[in-house]
């Protein structure tokens, strides 16, 4: 049996993917998931799960000293919000943590893991790891491609997203003529879409970027077919997204949705 690979399984279809894709290709899967966070449906595709609170760092630590692990793969997200929920019953080791992090950004928390991993002895592999056949390409993904105004507004948002992403607010910003009508900050993608479509009413262009610097080992760019639904539900026209750095889970299902309701899917 080929080394086992540590899985730290946050929200969304991300970690699945990842495990099917890993054990098509004979890789041993050991999962941690987080309650709060993580779909059920990843057991089937693992050799073994550990569930914990999303407040039991010392715990996630203890899981994987026991395993042996020497690799680990980051999946899918685990909502930096949870820190400010007071109903989360967080451990010791979490409570240190959080007090020695320079800030509670996204970048400075998964960095901070990074390092003590580091310090473990455990190497935190690119999340995008058997998955570049997942990578958005450039041009249009659509039948529709974006008409000559969306293209300004998509050359305009980018460059607005990148200086933001660089800052580690948010790596989406809403775009309509030229105005930046919401960015995303700790609530996440889905819900920034929601309000700039409020306020676009319709035609909206959505455009998702990576930070400058980009760190493929962790909070890289998704978009599966809950974004489409939340595209569809804001009336927005475009969502483009950044070629080669963005993944894009189950393709064919967004690829269809998008198809079905007009939208124009973009890789730039």
């Amino acid at each position: 049996m080929s080394e086992s690979i540590g899985l730290i399984a946050g929200n969304g279809q991300f970690p699945i993917l990842f495990a099917r894709a890993a054990a098509s290709q004979g890789r041993d899967i050991i999962a941690i998931a987080v309650r709060e966070e993580t779909e059920p449906e990843l057991e089937k595709y693992v050799r073994k799960i550990y569930w914990i609170g999303v407040g039991q760092l010392g715990e996630f630590f203890e899981i994987l000293k026991k395993e042996k692990l020497k690799k680990v793969v980051m999946a899918g997200q685990i909502r930096p919000a949870h820190i400010f929920d007071k109903n989360i019953a967080k451990d010791k080791q979490l409570e240190r943590f959080l007090n020695k992090v320079k800030d509670k950004r996204a970048d400075s928390l998964l960095g901070g893991i990074a390092g003590i991993l580091k310090r473990m002895g455990i190497k935190l592999l690119d999340s995008s790891t058997f998955l570049k056949d997942h990578l958005v390409r450039r041009g249009s993904l659509t039948a529709l491609g974006p008409s000559a105004s969306q293209r300004e507004d998509i050359r305009f948002g980018a460059g607005i997203a990148k200086r933001l992403s660089g800052l580690d607010i948010g790596q989406t910003v809403v775009v309509k003529d030229k105005a930046i009508l919401a960015v995303e900050a700790i609530e996440g993608t889905d819900q920034a879409i929601g309000r700039g479509g409020a306020l676009g009413r319709e035609g909206a262009v959505v455009v998702k970027v990576s930070k400058p610097r980009q760190d493929m080992r962790f909070d890289i760019p998704l978009v599966g077919p809950k974004t489409i639904e939340s595209l569809i539900s804001a009336s927005c026209a475009v969502l483009a997204m950044e070629a080669g750095k963005t993944l894009f889970l189950e393709k064919e299902k967004c690829l269809a949705l998008a198809e079905a309701n007009k939208i124009c899917l973009v890789g730039i």
